[in-house]
């Protein structure tokens, strides 16, 4: 029979999951215009094809996709997200809770550098199961004409590329190097600006003081790895050339577009990324803060 400590860790991994899955879904509805807009912006380079709608800033782009191919556009692609984030950021939860013990060091508490390394680490593991998806969504969001059906993206890849880094892993190094970044800047800024600033006693103040740090967190993860994921959607979304493989590995993507448009273009779709990262990442992580706290206190 299990113990009551052994019940009691089960039960706190059931909420961190579903709390995790929760406030994945509520901020995928919320801020994903924002995740097409970044990516149009990043897989556009420096001399578009004739006739092809060039973005000059994020409400550039919005207004731009609205006005051409209808609200609903700015949603294109979030039927993978919906498919995957939602369990996808339980299981991160999980295991970023899970991994903690494993990087203290010695230290009796967690310190922002364990934040920094197990929330790295989670998002190593979850790249590998979340990589297809992310093929499929950018495939969909770069397109210009109608929507295209998930179904029949996910059937045209495999036919014609495959399931390996051809096909839906294409863009695997790229995403594994931007996941341990961002997420060890984002868990490792978030936790060390929250032990500096001092909490208050009224809870409204709180949660707005967390709310800004977790902005303030995400927005520097975005700075620090744009330029991965630059490179990640220019090698997972359609190439420049049809028939010709132009970005296929993540050094060599990050070269070539600083070789051809510039040092400006290693920080494409920054703008976009931190409207859409900054917001949604603090919503994320103070949401499943309280909903933890919340289902934990409920013994659900």
């Amino acid at each position: 029979m299990a113990t009551r400590s052994e019940e009691t860790v089960r039960s706190l991994a059931h909420w961190q999951f579903l709390a995790g899955g929760l406030s994945g879904f509520i901020e995928i509805i919320c801020f994903h215009p924002l995740d097409v807009v970044k990516t149009r912006m990043q897989i556009q380079g420096a001399h578009p094809f004739g006739g092809e709608v060039v973005y000059t800033c994020p409400l550039d782009a919005i207004v731009k996709i609205y006005r051409y191919e209808g609200l609903s556009s700015l949603w294109k692609g979030i039927v993978p997200p919906i498919c995957v984030e939602t369990p996808k950021r339980g299981g991160k939860f999980l295991m970023y809770e899970s991994l903690k013990p494993y990087f203290q060091f010695g230290a009796p508490q967690p310190t922002p550098l364990t934040h920094a390394m197990s929330g790295s680490m989670a998002a190593i593991l979850e790249s590998f199961l979340v990589n297809p998806f992310e093929v499929v969504k950018i495939t969909q969001q770069a397109h210009r004409g109608k929507r295209l059906k998930t179904l029949s993206v996910v059937k045209y890849i495999i036919k014609h590329d495959g399931y390996g880094i051809k096909g839906l892993y294409r863009g695997i190094t790229a995403l594994v190097a931007r996941n341990a970044v961002f997420h060890f800047g984002f868990f490792g800024f978030y936790n060390a600006l929250k032990d500096i600033v001092p909490s208050p006693e009224d809870k409204t103040y709180n949660i707005l003081r967390k709310v800004i740090i977790a902005g303030l967190a995400s927005s520097l993860a975005c700075v620090m790895s744009v330029t991965l994921d630059m490179a990640k959607c220019r090698i997972q979304g359609p190439q420049p050339v049809k028939g010709e493989v132009k970005y296929q590995w993540t050094i060599s993507t990050i070269k070539s577009t600083f070789k051809e448009e510039g040092f400006r273009s290693l920080f494409k779709g920054l703008g976009a990324m931190i409207l859409r990262v900054g917001p949604g990442g603090a919503m994320l992580l103070v949401t499943y803060e309280y909903l933890f706290e919340f289902l934990k206190s409920q013994n659900i």
